[in-house]
This record gives C-alpha cells, structure tokens and sequence, in this order.
C-alpha cells in the first residue's frame, strides 16, 4: 500500500498543527511522500503566509517598505523551528531570502511559503527533503510534463523511500520556478500519486470531507461518504470547494481515490472521492449526494417569432457576449426563445450596450432582463436510476411556494440545476435537503 499524502495550510499553521501531522505520519508506513503548503492562517485574525509573500511583492513594485511584512513571515517559522526543537538551518536562508526579495520573481517569492513550511516538516519528521523544482515539470503553456516528472523521481527514489515535497510549484524548462493557481499543493499531490502509482491519494485539511449541503443554510448537514470525480466537479463550480478542482484531472483515469480527512479529527471517516463506484457496491447510496449554490445571476431573454427557422441566432447572440468577455452559464431554450444566464457581476457595467448589440445582430421581438437568480446544483449519481427525481424536487419547491424561473439538466442525468429568485436561496436549499435526505433517514 502506498499513500500520498498531502497537509494544507492551516494542517502545517503552527507548531500545534506539526505536532497533529506527525502523529498521523507515524501512524500508518504506507505514508511515506508527504507534500504541504505553506503555512496557513493559526486564527480568524491570522494571516496566510502565502498572502504576505504577495503582499511583499505588491510593496516592492510600488516602492512601499516591506521589511515589516518579511519580518512577520520570518518570525512565523523561525517560531515553528524554535517550539519544535528543529536543527534546520533556515535562519541563514531567510538572511539571503530579505537580501534577494527585490530581485526575485513573484512566482519564486511566493513559492518559499512552501519551501520553508516543508524543510521544517523534513526535519521534524526525520525524512528527507526534496525540492518541487527537482520534481514538477511544468511546460511553457502551464502543462504538466508526467514523463519528465516520472523520471526526475526514479532518480530520486534511487536514494530515498521517502521524503517531503513542497506543493504548489515546479520548474519550467529553462529552470524558472513557477506557480500554480492558488490550492496549488493539491494539484503537486495528484501529480505525485500519478507519478508513483500510489494506491490512495489523502489530502489533509481542516474539514472532514464534504458536507451534502452548506452547514451555514443547513444545520449538521451529513457527510459525504463516496463522491465520484464528475459529481465534485459539478459541486465544486457551485462553490462547494474543499479540493482544487484541477486536482482530479492527473489522476483521473487511473481512479486512483483521493480521500479527503480532517487533521484535527483523524478518526472521521471523511469523504472518498473515485471516478466511478460499482452499481451494486451503490445500491444503498442516497439518491443525491450534494446540493449547492451561487446567488446574483441575469438572466437575459430573448424572444423572436419562428426563432427555430433563425440559422445562426444562438451563435450571434453568444458572439456578443464573447466580445465583451462574458461566461455563459447556461442556455435554456424553448421553439420562439431562449435565455443566457450570467453572473450578474460580469454584465454590471456594460448590460445595455450587450442587449443593444444583441437586438442589431438578430432583430429580436423582446428582450428582458431578469436579475437576483440564485443558481441551486443538486447532484447525484443515482438520479438517473430513480425515475420521478426531477419531479420530486420540483414538486417539493412548489408546494414550499418557491417559484423556479429556470431549469437546466445535462445529458448525463446526474445534475439538475434550478433557477430560484436570491431571497428564496436558503430555503430552497433547506427544502430539497429535508425531502431528499431527512425523509430517507
């Protein structure tokens, strides 16, 4: 058995937090390459070091004094080396990092919240460390190169079994450290468990797994138990994030499961995530496995007379909105109309010339605009096996008085997406909850 595992910000935060890391370390062999991220916020109030590195950027370009803000990323992990006792000799690197600061580039500035969080991490665990610019090749366009990254680590498992890597950066092909978007280190474990052929990949956080529903709208809302890859992405755009969603893609079609678990609570069974589960092995899942959200979408719908004999319509009514960037969300559709739904932010300053264009381009009948739609994803596997779901939810917010002014749902079957009004988000949540999960139990 071989297990990658991975500790986020607030799992490597403090000498605390490293103390927690080791002990689940030490409890089990199979975990053997161990990648973190930089040291996260120790309390509400607290800052990320990673924010700090970005902000002693920012002053540098702007001639702003950052010495007070090197000076609190210093005293965090010197702190860290003091507490634990460490041996590390990082004083001296952090006497070149203050001198070299201005020159560096931002990618390389901020990648030593990493590069510090985990030499400390190697030296308490008494493993060896490896730097991610001898591990992650990264192409010019920002692709990974697996094949240049499996043989860098044959290399290096040559002399260790095991060690601890920085996430969150690699190295271009003429030596240039570089980023990757923030979450980052969750992306360097997938890459990892690709690369190794590990058996589980675990990511340690500091929530144990996902929740069916936001805890916020819904009280003790259950746990995830199995998720496949398709469902978290579904979840994941609407904004139910634990993982970077870019994590999945390395290891996907190896169904190598990441398995997502709490630093602080290790014995919670957290949430399994693979990119398919065996039909008979889920016959006794729930029939959704998650809902979730985003407020402050418009609407904009368009209306023209025998639109169906129109050739060409949808693509030039998309084609403005191309032209002044704006996403498409979805396009629901009947025979005379259909509607483009954005985030109301992306068409805030410039909706009217949109719609102007848009009536120049198709010479439509009517066009109205419908603002405050809250989005609803409601997710799950085995929807599409359990004939009368859609009718079910519908029926469950209509009989709740709330009024569905969109509905949306892919060819797949796992994901019915329904427009609300903004002031009905909450509790249309609430609802779909009780009727799918609460009347189950």
């Amino acid at each position: 058995m071989l297990k990658i595992t991975k500790f986020g910000g607030s799992s490597v935060a403090d000498s605390t937090q490293f103390k927690k890391v080791k002990d689940i370390i030490e409890s089990d062999k199979a975990r053997r390459f161990v990648i973190v991220s930089a040291s996260g916020k120790r309390n509400s109030k607290d800052n990320k070091i990673t924010d700090l590195l970005y902000l002693c950027h920012a002053h540098i370009e702007y001639h702003v004094d950052y010495m007070p803000l090197f000076k609190m990323i210093e005293e965090r992990f010197l702190d860290i080396k003091k507490e634990l006792g460490l041996d590390t000799d990082i004083d001296s690197e952090l006497l070149r990092l203050e001198k070299e600061l201005p020159s560096l580039s931002i990618d390389e500035l901020v990648s030593r919240g990493e590069y510090f969080t985990a030499r400390l991490m190697a030296d308490y665990l008494g493993f060896p460390f490896v730097d991610a610019k001898d591990v992650i090749e990264i192409r010019y366009d920002g692709s990974f190169d697996y094949d240049k990254t499996s043989e860098n680590l044959k290399s290096i498992l040559i002399e260790h079994d095991r060690f601890v890597m920085p996430g969150f950066y690699g190295v271009t092909p003429d030596g240039r450290i570089k980023v990757m978007t923030r979450g980052g280190s969750d992306i360097s474990g997938s890459i990892l468990a690709r690369c190794l052929k590990a058996d589980i990949y675990e990511n340690w956080t500091d929530v144990s797994g996902f929740l069916i529903a936001d805890p916020r709208i819904v009280k003790n809302p259950k746990n995830i138990e199995r998720i496949t890859y398709s469902e978290l992405r579904e979840l994941s755009y609407m904004g139910a994030s634990v993982l970077h969603e870019d994590a999945v893609f390395p290891i996907r079609k190896y169904n190598i499961p990441i398995h997502i678990l709490n630093t602080n609570r290790p014995e919670d069974p957290g949430t399994i995530i693979l990119d398919s589960i065996d039909a008979e092995d889920d016959k006794n899942a729930p029939i959704i496995t998650g809902i979730a959200g985003k407020k402050d979408f418009t609407a904009v719908e368009i209306y023209k007379k025998h639109m169906s004999n129109d050739v060409g319509i949808v693509r030039k009514t998309l084609s403005v909105f191309e032209k002044y960037n704006v996403s498409i969300e979805h396009i629901p559709s009947g025979i005379d109309s259909f509607s483009i739904v954005v985030q109301s932010k992306d068409v805030k300053e410039n909706i009217y010339d949109i719609i102007s264009e848009i009536k120049d381009a198709i010479h439509t009948d009517h066009i109205n605009i419908v603002e405050g739609i809250a989005l609803i994803a409601t997710v799950g596997r085995n929807m599409n096996r359990r004939p009368g779901t859609s009718g079910r939810l519908f029926a469950a917010l209509g009989n709740n008085g709330i009024n569905i002014r969109m509905i949306a749902q892919g060819s797949d079957e796992i994901n019915i997406i329904v427009g609300v009004e903004n002031k009905d988000f909450e509790r249309a949540i609430s609802i779909i909850y009780d009727n799918f999960i609460e009347e189950e139990n």
